[in-house]
């Protein structure tokens, strides 16, 4: 079928790779910008909260 198009097996895998990653980043980007919208802070700053607590926990074990 790809061969019809004039397009080889090899172009064709590398077309759906790079396809793959910009589907990946863009879901990310949507989702990231969702959660700020809807919570109003940032991502970062809810890493370094669990970040800190985490640690917290393993000062007092």
């Amino acid at each position: 079928m790809l061969e019809e198009l004039g397009i080889s097996a090899g172009t064709g895998i590398i077309a759906l790779v790079a396809l793959y990653f910009i589907i990946k980043y863009a879901v990310k980007n949507g989702i990231t910008e969702a959660y700020e919208e809807i919570t109003g802070k940032e991502i970062k700053d809810d890493l370094d909260e669990i970040l800190e607590k985490e640690r917290t926990k393993k000062d007092k074990s």
